[in-house]
């Protein structure tokens, strides 16, 4: 088997550029790998995903069962691994993720407030994904903790260098869904022993060469 090692955190924690960078540096360095982000927006097993995040199922995504929201991206993951990396993957390739089940354990158990319903779900989930569809467990999970009023401003900021692009889904639209997604990620990344990567350090968000060092060392272990 091969490995694989998945970027995640809350909305705007700056997953896409720590995953640019990871490429840029296997590159670089000549190690073999491919690249997965989910959801697979090029293939149609986001539909139901799309149909979800842009409001079509309820604007509100609390409203929506974490247990129904998580089957979306489940199926969107399970088509994507066979028919795009399963067999690199069972030959022993690394592959590299931008999000994954684990987006799930953040975005959608941070509906669920109370702790044992959560852990219930938490449970669940892993069952559904990796022995259920069958998927790949991670080897490593960089949760990237960017606390919420952070990532905000950088959303912000993403928002006025790309004013083309401003429609916000309807997680990102919710601040209170941004909160508690965090408060989730926290407590799902210490239950299961995720690499927590602080990006902020003095109250100043660290750059994002800093966070890639720490990154790519810790995965040059795994290797």
């Amino acid at each position: 088997m091969g490995k694989l090692f998945v970027i995640d955190g809350t909305d705007g924690s700056g997953k896409q550029t720590q995953l640019k960078k990871l490429q840029e540096r296997f590159e670089t360095d000549g190690i073999d790998y491919k690249v997965v982000s989910f959801p697979n927006y090029d293939s149609q097993s986001s539909s139901l995903v799309k149909m979800y995040l842009s409001g079509e199922f309820g604007n509100n995504a609390k409203e929506i069962s974490p247990y129904i929201a998580s089957t979306f991206y489940a199926a969107d993951r399970y088509a994507t691994f066979q028919t795009g990396y399963k067999e690199y993957y069972e030959n022993g390739g690394i592959i590299l993720a931008d999000r994954y089940t684990t987006a799930n354990m953040v975005h959608q158990a941070g509906k669920i407030a109370d702790k044992n319903e959560r852990d219930k779900f938490l449970k669940w989930l892993w069952d559904f994904e990796f022995n259920l569809y069958g998927l790949p467990i991670p080897d490593e999970v960089f949760f990237l903790n960017m606390p919420v009023e952070k990532a905000i401003e950088l959303m912000k900021n993403r928002e006025n260098k790309f004013t083309h692009d401003t429609k916000k889904d309807i997680h990102e639209s919710d601040k209170n869904h941004l909160t508690d997604s965090y408060l989730a990620a926290c407590y799902v990344a210490k239950e299961y022993n995720w690499y927590e990567v602080q990006c902020v350090k003095d109250n100043k968000i660290r750059s994002i060469e800093d966070i890639h060092e720490e990154i790519y060392n810790q995965i040059k272990r795994k290797i």
